[in-house]
């Protein structure tokens, strides 16, 4: 036996083992590229979070004067932005994140909006005098 190291005679050329390949061809890919990255649609998941903690809590301005409403309009505004910044930066992302989440913000800003006028005419009407009025008859 010979050594296939070796050459089997002086003229001929060496035999070497098999070359490693020119390429990793593991998870990448099979003709050697590099996977491509997978962007996580973190604006458009967090518009949609945004926007139904907004849709469920909704109906907390209502029970909080003042305070609730307004602080019941960051969260849906937030929907809002984050909505339309998911659909500007990550064209790859599910539409129907971004657009569920623009869409519950919106209606979040129109509850919160109609709470705090709610609480408004309710502070006026609770600060008029009610002495002036037509029907003055125990008086």
């Amino acid at each position: 036996m010979s050594d296939p190291t070796t050459p089997a005679s002086p003229d001929a050329p060496p035999v070497y083992a098999a070359a490693p390949p020119a390429h990793d061809a593991g998870p990448a890919g099979f003709d050697g590229t590099a996977a491509p990255k997978k962007s996580t649609a973190l604006l458009s998941i967090l518009s949609l979070v945004a926007g139904g903690v907004s849709f469920l809590f909704g109906w907390l301005p209502y029970i909080i004067p003042f305070v609730g409403g307004v602080l019941g309009l960051v969260i849906p505004i937030a929907a809002v932005v984050l909505g339309l910044l998911g659909k500007k930066r990550e064209p790859n992302a599910a539409k129907g994140l971004w657009l569920t989440g623009i869409i519950l913000g919106f209606v979040g800003i129109v509850v919160s909006l109609g709470a705090l006028l709610f609480w408004i005419l309710l502070a006026i009407a609770a600060q008029t005098d009610s002495s002036i009025t037509p029907y003055n008859y125990f008086d």
